[in-house]
């Protein structure tokens, strides 16, 4: 924490998002005050959880808890120092990425085992980032864990841009999927350049501080402004998303009164 502190660029990068988040969360509960049917407010459930967890995170890494020293295997351009691992943060995306994709998926009215599958991809592409950031006993090894993450993005990003949206023109809401698409694929791509640029990677930018703001600014565009967009469509056309089907996916039966 106190090393934290002591660097103006990396603690801004952090408090930054923890006041972004809660002002966000304040936001998203007024805007989704109104929404009545059972998809608005499923999209709004996972919505919300999005600055939830990300304050949460933040909150964490401020406070050292979810932080820690990793001494970089020999062969890294850092071999044998001692880095400032924030690998809370693969945590945070392990449980805020899955948000946004059900959000997506809610919204586009996507088939539930094709969700599953790519909310499962997602999960097992953070897990296996937060691997590659941690491993300090083979530099090889950290990179064929990043090229397994990478893998698992790749399925992610084949059902977003070939799969999904053909079920969000049949729900009648691919002009904001196309929009919330397009800044899901653009920023997300940012991620893994950011891990093989920065320290963790090739440590071309070898500054913790540079490399947290980098993915500090993907999370705002990627979580706040991603989440603002959706929520202000939804409650401008919730009859169009109520509309869009069953929200427990196709052939689900009402429960009996």
């Amino acid at each position: 924490m106190q090393q934290i502190r002591g660097d103006v660029l990396l603690s801004s990068s952090l408090w930054a998002n923890v006041a972004l988040a809660g002002l966000s969360a304040l936001l998203f509960v007024y805007m989704g005050r109104n929404l009545r049917s059972d998809r608005a407010r499923l999209i709004f459930g996972a919505t919300i959880m999005i600055p939830l967890v990300s304050i949460s995170s933040y909150l964490g890494l401020l406070s050292g808890l979810t932080v820690g020293l990793v001494e970089m295997p020999p062969g890294h351009a850092l071999g044998g120092q001692e880095v400032l691992s924030q690998w809370g943060r693969y945590l945070t995306w392990t449980l805020s990425t899955p948000m946004i994709l059900l959000a997506l998926g809610l919204l586009a009215d996507v088939d539930l085992s094709d969700l599953f599958v790519v909310v499962a991809a997602d999960i097992g592409m953070c897990l296996t980032g937060l691997a590659a950031a941690l491993i300090t006993s083979s530099y090889a090894l950290r990179w064929a864990f990043y090229v397994v993450s990478c893998t698992f993005f790749i399925v992610v990003l084949y059902a977003l841009v070939v799969q999904w949206p053909a079920d969000a023109e049949a729900a009648g809401t691919s002009e904001i999927f196309g929009t919330l698409r397009a800044l899901t694929v653009v920023l997300w791509l940012g991620y893994p350049i950011v891990w093989a640029l920065g320290v963790e990677g090739l440590a071309i930018v070898s500054s913790v501080g540079a490399t947290s703001w980098a993915y500090s600014a993907l999370d705002i565009g990627a979580k706040y402004v991603f989440a603002f967009l959706l929520l202000r469509w939804v409650a401008a056309n919730e009859s169009t998303v109520g509309a869009a089907g069953n929200p427990l996916g196709p052939g689900a039966a009402p429960a009996n009164d």
